[in-house]
């Protein structure tokens, strides 16, 4: 057992339903502040094994970001907990884990700036020791994860001047950066031009590591992940291989369009194509 989450009655402030529907199926409740607050995570149990490669999909608002923060720990479980090679993170020191699980979330908001070198060289904070400085083997690292996220040349470059898909590799050289066994990624492809989409998929399909990742597109889904979970409505309705999952059923089902699933010559993995009502109408 590597990575093993339990999450339960996970809450928000809103909630996508209007107030009739919350308040008769009592899923939401009101609570002394007034204001709504709804359960986005239902009877949430998995398992992912080491060196898998496994992604998250489902629709906007199924409660995939939410199930990531569960395990990098910005939410607290409400009712059980997500284990590490065995070990409750909820016991794990930030240092601890963060030597053991590197993260790429999807909000990265910054007060202050800083320049693309020192971005990434946050990323060495687990393999320090209080107040120590960089060291010649943190520079020549942060070079080649540059070099690999194609951003050779920005490391004097100020981090917010950036392009969001630019930001989005520094982040990734970040997390290359911890040299951890486990990484978490929250849509890691978001902002990013198709070439580079697929560069940083395949650096992480490259990496000796265990990966979790929400995929906002079920394509990439389908050529890179190993295994993968589908969420909806808070709760895990499908797991297995991408064969096994991404079915124009469970695509029409949860999505709501139709598609046509066939397996492309060259990569020899399945290709999804979305069908939108004209196609229908006009067959």
């Amino acid at each position: 057992q590597i990575l093993k989450d339990l999450v339960h009655g996970a809450v928000c402030d809103y909630c996508p339903h209007t107030l009739m529907d919350r308040i008769p199926g009592g899923v939401c409740n009101i609570h002394m502040t007034g204001r709504l607050r709804c359960e986005i995570l239902d009877q949430i149990s998995l398992e992912i094994k080491e060196g898998e490669f496994v992604g998250l999909v489902g629709p906007n608002g199924c409660g995939k970001s939410t199930l990531l923060k569960h395990i990098y720990r910005t939410y607290k479980p409400k009712g059980q907990t997500v284990f590490l090679d065995g070990k409750d993170i909820m016991d794990l020191s930030a240092k601890k884990l963060a030597g053991e699980l590197a993260v790429m979330a999807q909000e990265n908001q910054l007060e202050f700036d800083f320049t693309v070198r020192d971005m990434v060289m946050f990323g060495r904070y687990a393999h320090k020791k209080f107040l120590e400085g960089d060291t010649a083997k943190d520079r020549e690292l942060c070079e080649k994860c540059l070099q690999k996220v194609g951003l050779s040349g920005y490391e004097i470059r100020s981090y917010l001047s950036l392009s969001g898909g630019e930001k989005q590799r520094v982040l990734l050289a970040r997390v290359l950066m911890q040299e951890s066994r486990y990484i978490v990624l929250d849509e890691p492809t978001n902002h990013l031009d198709v070439s580079y989409q697929y560069q940083i998929m395949d650096i992480l399909r490259n990496q000796d590591v265990t990966v979790f990742s929400s995929i906002h597109d079920l394509n990439l889904a389908a050529l890179y992940c190993d295994r993968i979970i589908f969420l909806y409505q808070g709760k895990i309705v499908d797991c297995g291989t991408p064969e096994e999952v991404l079915t124009k059923e469970n695509i029409r089902k949860y999505f709501g369009i139709e598609a046509q699933v066939t397996r492309n010559a060259a990569t020899g993995k399945m290709q999804i194509y979305y069908l939108p009502g004209w196609v229908k109408e006009k067959g």
